[in-house]
Formats: structure tokens, sequence, C-alpha cells
């Protein structure tokens, strides 16, 4: 289920009265696979549906649901890869029912109809997972209307039609649910070079902290969670060439916990979020990515524009 296993030890060392420092060593790697942050079943009886959960973190998120229970619905645009992952979903250990729905969230009506289908199939689901995003880098001058609307209609607008569709039917069954949306630190930051991903995403962020108050009265809780640099199979290209041009060990030097995310840690903080365990934690946005959002150093680095930076010549209008 997971691509990237190099887990560091997170050892600091020791050393003799007088002697040099030790070495740092980085956070300590997880638990391994397989092994789970709550307590078996926790999920039971739940339907989980998770966006863009064919491929990916998303995928990663699922199976941490399914390893403790869950009834499953995996929604993404592309039916040979939900295939694929259905079947690697339905082995998991602990697993309940799994199907798959192809979706474009961008879609309200077909939106509807895999509500439908899962509603037919398993129930309601119990709780959303809204996963599924667009993204690639850019200069914000070389955006077309078309590219700026394909992100932000997938990354918002989808995540909202999914929310939305949620809400409404637990409104109208009187029920609980819980929503977990995945997010970006550019939400808060700004993104340069991702202007179209990081407004959908600070948009993202703003439904979670606008929806836990209207929709927190009704029994329904909505947080957002935020990853780091997880590397794993089903990487864009570009982001993979971006590791590729760092250097095999830049990818972890960079990262103030000296080691990269592993998808299950990921999962593991979707499910406490969506679990029994966190009802009373809503409108929060957890970041997962071992402080590598946060300012690290006394002085800035200098600025490089961001067209050299994706190696583009000067704009030509």
């Amino acid at each position: 289920m997971e691509s990237h296993e190099n887990t560091p030890t997170g050892t600091t060392g020791t050393h003799p009265p007088g002697g040099p420092p030790p070495v740092p060593g980085g956070l300590p790697g997880p638990p391994p696979l397989g092994a789970a942050a709550l307590p078996p079943g926790t999920y039971a009886g739940q339907v989980v549906l998770v966006t863009g959960g064919g491929t990916g973190l998303g995928k990663a998120i699922a199976a941490e649901f399914a390893r403790l229970g869950a009834d499953l619905v995996i929604a993404s645009r592309r039916a040979g890869q939900l295939k694929a992952a259905r079947e690697e979903l339905a082995a998991v250990p602990g697993a309940g029912r799994v199907t798959a729905a192809v979706c474009d969230i961008r879609d309200p009506e077909r939106v509807a109809e895999v509500f439908d289908a899962a509603e037919a199939a398993l129930g309601l689901p119990d709780v959303l997972v809204n996963n599924a995003a667009a993204n690639f880098p850019c200069p914000a001058e070389d955006l077309s209307p078309n590219a700026w609307r394909a992100v932000v209609d997938i990354t918002l607008t989808g995540t909202w039609f999914m929310t939305r569709e949620f809400g409404r039917r637990h409104l109208a069954a009187g029920t609980p649910g819980s929503i977990v949306s995945i997010g970006a630190s550019y939400a808060w930051t700004g993104g340069p070079g991702f202007a179209h991903s990081a407004a959908a995403k600070a948009g993202v962020k703003n439904l979670v902290e606008t929806l836990a108050v209207e929709w927190g009265p009704y029994g329904i809780q909505i947080n957002g969670l935020v990853p780091g640099l997880f590397p794993h199979a089903d990487m864009t290209g570009d982001i993979r060439d971006g590791l590729d041009r760092a250097g095999p060990d830049a990818k972890d030097a960079r990262q103030p916990a000296l080691r990269v995310g592993l998808p299950r840690e990921l999962g593991w903080a979707a499910t406490f979020l969506a679990s029994p365990y966190a009802r009373f934690v809503t409108g929060h946005t957890l970041v997962v990515d071992g402080a590598n959002w946060q300012r690290r150093s006394l002085v800035g680095p200098e600025v490089v524009p961001v067209r050299e930076q994706l190696g583009r010549g000067p704009f030509a209008g």
C-alpha cells in the first residue's frame, strides 16, 4: 500500500563529556505498516467515502479506514485505477465492504448520483474525505483562464459540491457526520508558482472554518488535514521531477524532521479527526508535515523569481 518505506530511526546518538555533539537524527520513524492508531473496529459499521481514493494519498487514507473496519466508497475520474484500488483495499486486514464510483466532482448531478449509489449499496456515508484536487506549477502570468478554472473547479468547487451533498443529506436525515478536507499549507503562506491551487486551498480552509460553525449544531463536524512531503508511487511528474532535481538525499535534508512522511502517517491523522475520539475537534486544520512549512532560517534565502525556478524565459506577453 505504500511505496516509500525508508523509515529513519531518529537516533541522535551519544558522546562522552567534552566530546563532539551528537549528529541530529531527526524525528523517529512511525510504527510499521499495518499498525493502527485507534482500537480495532473503530469504524465497523461506518461508511467512509474518499474522493481521489483510487491512487496515492487518497488510497493510503482509505486503507487506514479499512484497517479499522470501515465500509469504503472510493471515487475517482479514472475507472481503471478504481478497479485496481478496490481490489487492493478489499484485501486490507479488517476491511469491510469496498465499492467504487467513477465521479467528476465538478458535476453536482454526478456527485448526487454517487451518494445515491453509496446509500443503496452500503448506506449513507458517515464520513467524507475530500481528497481529490488538481495542481501543476506555473507562473501566475502564464495561467490561462482554462487552467485557472480547471484547478479551482476541482479543488474548491468540487470539494464544495461533495461537502454540500453530504451535509444536506445528513441534515435531512437528522444524523451526525464527519468531514475531513485535504488542504495545503500555502493556504496560510501563499504559494508562488501555484496561485490557482493556493487560492483554491485557502477557500477549502475557509469552508472548514465556516461550516464547522454552521453545521456543528446539527452534529456535523468538519476539519482540514494538510500533508507535507509524502512520496508515493502516484506522484505527478512535475513533483517527482522536482525531487529528482534536488538529489536522492535532499528531500530528507530539507525537512526539519530530516525525513519525509510515510503515507500511513497521514491516514492515521485522518482516521483520528473523523473518529469518536475527536468529536470536540471541529473547524481545525491539522498540518502533518514535520514542521516543514515553518520558517527555519535566521535570514530568508535569496529570492529567485518563479519563472527562473521553473526554467522559463522572460515573459513574452
